[in-house]
């Protein structure tokens, strides 16, 4: 049945690959349970927003694995959800008050059903068809360093400094030493053949974080939560989803149509194009592009994508879309829609055993992002330097932007407007197609919302 449904054998995996491959997915991006609710809580029911949270993710996941077949899971975007609390809710919408989360899910509803409408005509299908394998080199590797950068941030390698942005953590602590260690535990592990390697990596620094808590070198304060399971407060409570579930707003939008507008124009750009670098990155390293670099059922991907936004505002939660922590799923093996298939059941599971799952730390799962971004940032040797300056340059700016803006979007917007403007000066502007020349457009109209909104 398995095999009929998925094609392990034509996808050379198996269904114990597959399984591991979506353990170590979930493991790796089972902070968004944690993260989410505290983010979207500052302006919703936290414990709906988990729920909502836990739901979307499986069944948009479940999309992905048995619409598109790909090893790719979906989830509430980190950066989304702050503009949803933060800019919009508590900024925008300020005199709302608590009813201000209702236009932001309103807000996201419609942007799912935009991409519903544009994933039916192909449109996303062709701008991730459309866009240069140089680029999109330059884009995998990208990714690989926001990966890897965010997997150092978690363990506390790399903290904030006000005097040059960032700066090398404490290694008198814990979390940077046994991040250290997990990484070092993947990598033996993978140069021995051991099946799992990541998984395993992620599971041994949890589990000596909390031997380090019982020792007293990990101590618990308002920082550093326990790394024991708490489960005082029962497996799973759904009363939530009642002040979260199909909460829109309709007549706030009729009467403010165009601030309305430009609410879903920024959840509906991040979300595009992060959706695409991901998906771009991630079936690169897969080995799932074609040998003209294009991605086979792309449109059936970014349908799964949108389905999952559009049931994750009617839950409650802000844009679902495409994790990049896939990669650590792809990292372990993962090739098909039953490693997508087994993270979106553990998505399930932990509703019910959220304590659990919200025990693991970011320091634990910081190894396997730091390992996977290593895997990734190889795309970088597929760059043809030599060839195109346009070409080079553009895949340049991607990879470079994307870290240090923290952004997916960011990188691919500064890297294809590297790329086109340097076509026009080169005098090949016939060699830009139409969907370029769109997506040039529409970079251009967001640069123009963005100084608009630092004034």
């Amino acid at each position: 049945m398995l095999e009929k449904i998925f094609k392990l054998k034509e996808h050379g995996t198996t269904v114990k690959t597959e399984i591991l491959a979506g353990l170590t997915t979930f493991l790796a991006m089972a902070y968004i349970l944690a993260v989410n609710p505290s983010i979207l809580g500052t302006v919703m029911d936290p414990n709906g927003v988990f729920i909502a949270t836990a739901l979307a993710s499986a069944l948009a996941t479940f999309f992905m694995a048995f619409i598109a077949n790909y090893p790719i899971a979906l989830s509430a975007g980190l950066g989304l959800n702050a503009y949803f609390a933060y800019t919009v809710c508590l900024g925008e919408l300020a005199d709302m008050g608590e009813n201000a989360f209702t236009v932001c899910l309103t807000a996201v509803l419609v942007e799912g059903l935009v991409f519903i409408a544009l994933s039916a005509f192909k449109f996303r299908e062709q701008i991730i068809n459309g866009i240069p394998q140089n680029l999109k080199n330059g884009i995998s590797a990208g990714i690989g360093l926001f990966v890897a950068f965010i997997g150092l941030q978690g363990a506390g390698i790399v903290i904030n400094s006000d005097a040059t942005l960032v700066d090398l953590g404490d290694f008198s602590t814990p979390q940077v030493v046994l991040s250290l260690v997990g990484f070092i535990i993947i990598v033996v592990l993978t140069s021995l053949n051991i099946p799992g390697s990541v998984l395993i990596g992620i599971i041994v620094t949890w589990i000596l974080g909390m031997c380090a808590q019982t020792t007293g070198w990990y101590v618990v304060d308002e920082n550093n939560l326990s790394l024991f399971p708490n489960f005082s407060n029962g497996l799973v409570n759904f009363s939530g989803l009642a002040n979260t579930a199909f909460k829109f707003n309709f007549p706030w939008v009729a009467s403010h149509m165009v601030q309305f507008v430009a609410i879903t124009f920024s959840f509906l750009f991040v979300d595009l194009f992060d959706t695409v670098g991901t998906v771009v990155g991630v079936a690169d390293k897969a080995g799932l592009l074609d040998k003209d670099g294009k991605l086979p059922r792309v449109g059936k991907v970014f349908m799964s994508d949108a389905l999952g936004t559009t049931i994750g505002a009617c839950l409650g939660t802000s844009t679902v879309t495409s994790f990049v922590e896939s990669s650590a799923g792809v990292a372990a093996g993962g090739r098909t829609g039953l490693t997508a298939l087994t993270t979106g059941v553990m998505f399930l599971v932990a509703m019910f055993l959220s304590p659990v799952f919200l025990a693991i730390p970011s320091f634990a799962t910081a190894p396997a992002l730091v390992y996977v971004g290593m895997l990734m940032v190889t795309s970088i040797k597929k760059i043809e330097f030599d060839g195109d300056i346009a070409d080079s340059a553009g895949a340049y700016m991607a990879l470079l932007i994307m870290p240090l803006t923290y952004s997916i979007a960011n990188g691919i917007m500064f890297g294809i407007l590297t790329w086109v403007i340097v076509k026009v000066f080169e005098k090949k502007a016939k060699d830009i197609s139409p969907i370029m020349w769109i997506i040039f457009a529409l970079f251009l109209l967001r640069i123009v919302t963005l100084v608009t909104n630092f004034r």
